[in-house]
């Protein structure tokens, strides 16, 4: 859209961009644009409209109610052409496509079938940042945000990939010098655990069991609480403390001795993993296919508990149709 003058479709995907943005150097910055062309063309859309779409103070800019009723029109009819075009022409999805992961779950779920993902769909282009705490997609400027835990109450549409199965564990020497609790009440009396803390609240993530098929909390001082997760995993090689991971953390280091599970009869509880997005935007062809692959990549990469008749919570089908809407 650089160096040429906007057409009425370009001005609309503009306008949504500012919104989702709430800037105008973000939205011209994702379009290659410059800054003095967004004020220009959101200037000359009002005056043909004849309302004022935007509310801008020196540190934000939000819809008015106008502008909320004209940014859900343009995404229809951006969205409806986009369709449109794919139906007659036969093409396959395409543009660029913003996700934002959590680290791990990208390299173990996502990375690997990447290739084959884009030699399926190669008019994709793929965007990825990385992140732990909950975001807005629209704030960020993503079109859909993969975590891992239970979703935020939100406007946004939580669709659930599956469950994580978790375990126990600590490294031998960590074992060696506490020794090896029988009971998740045995903690409480000589045994620490690594605290993995929240960005965005502070709190600890609770160490929780599965007993009797019934979840129970249990109070374990942590010498050493971090916010990363590879920083929580390399406490864990070092025997700062017991902890609890995915399966998929721990499988090869377990399988080599490197990690020893514990309490295996009483596991933590499984965690959802999650993919958000805007509840107010219709699904483009490339966010649709990105993900229904991702559900089943998940399938095929989480690993399940090798022991049987293991407490790991109720079964979920991997990107079933009930997604919530959160």
């Amino acid at each position: 859209m650089e160096g040429r003058r906007l057409d009425r479709l370009d001005a609309m995907r503009l306008f949504t961009r500012i919104v989702e943005r709430r800037s105008f150097t973000l939205a011209a910055q994702d379009l290659g644009l410059p800054r003095s062309t967004a004020t220009t063309v959101l200037r000359q859309m009002e005056e043909r409209l004849g309302v004022r779409l935007l509310q801008r103070t020196t540190r934000s800019v939000r819809p008015t109610l106008d502008g909320e009723a004209w940014y859900r029109r343009c995404l229809g009819i951006l969205q409806d052409l986009e369709e449109a075009e794919g139906a007659l022409s036969g093409a396959e999805p395409r543009g660029l496509l913003r996700i934002d992961v959590q680290g791990t779950l990208a390299r173990h779920f996502l990375l690997p079938g990447l290739p084959a993902f884009l030699a399926r769909y190669p008019g994709i282009e793929l965007a990825m940042s990385e992140g732990e705490r909950w975001i807005d997609p629209v704030q960020e400027g993503v079109d859909c945000v993969l975590r891992f835990g239970q979703p935020p109450d939100s406007e946004l549409v939580a669709r659930r990939l599956g469950l994580l199965h978790r375990l126990t564990c600590a490294a031998p020497a960590y074992l060696a010098e506490f020794g090896v609790p029988k009971t998740p009440a045995a903690l409480a009396a000589g045994h620490r655990i690594i605290g993995l803390r929240s960005l965005t609240t502070g709190a600890l993530r609770p160490t929780s069991f599965l007993v009797a098929g019934v979840e129970r909390q249990v109070a374990v001082p942590a010498r050493v609480s971090v916010t990363g997760t590879e920083s929580y995993l390399a406490a864990l090689h070092l025997g700062l403390g017991l902890a609890q991971v995915p399966w998929f953390h721990a499988a090869a280091d377990l399988a080599a001795g490197r990690l020893v599970e514990v309490l295996a009869e009483t596991p933590p509880p499984p965690a959802q993993v999650s993919l958000l997005y805007p509840r107010s935007r219709q699904l483009s062809p490339r966010l649709r296919v990105f993900l229904d692959w991702a559900a089943r990549e998940f399938a095929a990469r989480n690993p399940k508990p090798p022991r049987a008749g293991a407490a790991s919570g109720p079964a979920e089908s991997p990107g079933a149709p009930d997604d919530a809407t959160r």
